[in-house]
């Protein structure tokens, strides 16, 4: 097959929906389908076209209201003009996909949308609101839709009335499972991601008074860094809290193996990737209730924390301490990809 992912943007730009894009591609291609790439990450310092991993890439300049939404229009006509067999577009928070629904014409056309509802900013919520005509009407033209987690599909069946396949996201898992733990002289809990207000640092900073015996790592950067920094000042335990910012690849699973505990205190998340990886890690985990992260609490080693006051999420923390890890709700790339070729199929 001929396949044309769409998508916000793809590596080197980090996130849970460049890594599943970039994943599934390369795979793709190991599979003998041609695969390129359409993102809306144009920028100085990357190839307008390149060749990654056997995968094409072209990207397009657009610009990006409030850091999000990635508005491309010239999307729309490279999609019309690719004579692709297959258009899979990724991510109902970002306007490339519904450039892709307005090109698409005989091609089959896939959506993976991601979808958790909301968005980290009151200016992004009322964007959503504006857009979500749009994004129903993009979403309505799909002939299959993907959702990475049950509570993802039962979302998108709630707000748009569409029957959705779950297809989960991966992981490598022997890289996580194979990980030499980080040593330190002090045991630590672990926050990664995106620093933003919506995913929830800043409730894990607030719960170290009542875990004095550890410190806090934070790996990821963000404009919301200072804020933690204020937070972490206030709250008195700015020595015990160190902002690794942007962590490499070959690092992060020993950071993972090494904690005593992960914390995910996120509003609102379509899957949980970062779950996984700690899980395939050995490491126990705390994630907050309220989206796709309830979807993990099945799984032994994850604890739920409703309310995400300093006592509750420490007295998460202490249970999370004491509980038997698996991984088994964790799936390999490989069977995505599996999974996933199938309903690529016309």
């Amino acid at each position: 097959m001929n396949i044309l992912q769409v998508a916000p943007r793809y590596p080197p730009h980090t996130g849970g929906v460049e890594t599943h894009v970039a994943e599934i591609s390369r795979r793709l291609v190991s599979r003998g389908h041609d695969v390129t790439v359409f993102a809306a990450d144009a920028e100085d310092g990357l190839a307008r076209r390149e060749t990654r991993d056997g995968v094409r890439v072209r990207r397009f300049r657009g610009f990006a209201p409030g850091g999000a939404f990635h508005v491309a229009p010239g999307i729309a006509p490279a999609v019309r003009r690719a004579n692709q067999d297959v258009v899979h577009a990724h991510n109902y928070h970002s306007l490339p996909a519904f450039f892709a629904a307005l090109g698409v014409a005989d091609a089959r056309f896939v959506v993976t949308p991601h979808y958790h509802g909301g968005s980290a900013s009151g200016f992004r919520d009322k964007l959503l609101s504006l857009y979500r005509p749009l994004g129903r009407w993009a979403l309505g033209r799909a002939d299959e839709v993907i959702a990475v987690s049950d509570w993802e599909r039962d979302q998108l069946r709630a707000d748009f009335g569409l029957d959705a396949t779950v297809i989960p996201n991966g992981l490598d898992v022997e890289r996580f499972a194979d990980a030499t733990p980080e040593k330190r002289d002090r045991p630590y809990l672990l926050c990664v991601g995106r620093l933003e207000a919506y995913k929830g640092v800043q409730h894990a900073i607030r719960a170290l008074p009542e875990l004095p015996e550890y410190d806090l790592l934070i790996a990821g950067s963000g404009d919301y860094r200072s804020e933690l920094e204020r937070t972490a000042r206030e709250t008195g335990v700015s020595e015990r809290v160190e902002f690794l910012g942007y962590v490499a690849d070959e690092r992060l699973p020993g950071l993972y193996a090494g904690a005593s505990a992960y914390l995910l205190l996120s509003e609102f998340e379509a899957y949980g990737m970062t779950v996984a990886e700690a899980l395939a890690s050995g490491t126990p985990c705390v994630v907050r209730t309220g989206s796709a992260l309830d979807d993990w609490v099945s799984n032994r080693g994850v604890i739920d924390v409703r309310k995400i006051g300093p006592m509750e999420v420490a007295d998460a923390v202490d249970a999370a301490l004491n509980a038997d890890v698996s991984s088994m709700q964790v799936f390999t790339w490989g069977t995505v990809t599996e999974r996933l070729e199938p309903r690529l199929k016309t």
